[in-house]
């Protein structure tokens, strides 16, 4: 397959100030990266953010704009990494929950894995929407209206979600895809 060139695209990759599975953040990194594209890392706050390998703490990363100031319209795409703690505490930023919202609005391709769906479900954007996620969010996603399967990667629309890092190749594939 011939090598896709996302060049002029800019994706915005939201987390919070911690518990973000570092591959989940890294490896979608490295694929916009390669294809071309520009990725910035929001946040709620400037700084750094800590990355986990599961439990253990792993590397840190800059913030390069706090997501109270990033504008969709600025954005070619956004992908919200998974991280138990990353969708807990993404899921109570009112901001950051406004700014996922805003982009499913816009039609513009929004990838999310693991339990990266939490914001999702509290942007209130599943409702009638087929998706993956962590096992642990299917209660989640169902009671918030969507249909929840357990697939390696979904393509609803504009949205584009999966399980969990055994799952980066085909995502980061479909994420690529979605630019192209």
């Amino acid at each position: 397959m011939a090598e896709q060139s996302l060049q002029g695209k800019k994706i915005a990759f939201l987390v919070s100030a911690e518990g973000i599975e570092r591959v989940e953040l890294t490896s979608p990194w490295e694929a916009m990266e390669k294809s071309g594209a520009t990725p910035q890392l929001l946040s709620a706050e400037t700084g750094t953010v800590q990355t986990f390998n599961h439990l253990d703490k792993a590397d840190t990363f800059t913030v390069d704009q706090a997501v109270s100031e990033a504008k969709v319209d600025d954005y070619d795409a956004l992908v919200v990494p998974g991280g138990v703690a990353n969708g807990d505490f993404l899921r109570s930023d009112e901001t950051s929950v406004s700014f996922v919202r805003e982009f499913v609005s816009s039609g513009k391709p929004v990838a999310v894995i693991c339990h990266g769906p939490w914001a999702l479900v509290e942007a209130d954007v599943v409702r009638g929407r087929r998706l993956t996620s962590w096992p642990s969010l299917k209660t989640d996603i169902r009671n918030a209206g969507g249909d929840w399967v357990d697939e390696e990667v979904v393509v609803d629309g504009n949205l584009i979600t999966s399980r969990k890092p055994d799952d980066l190749p085909a995502f980061n594939e479909k994420l690529t895809a979605a630019l192209t």
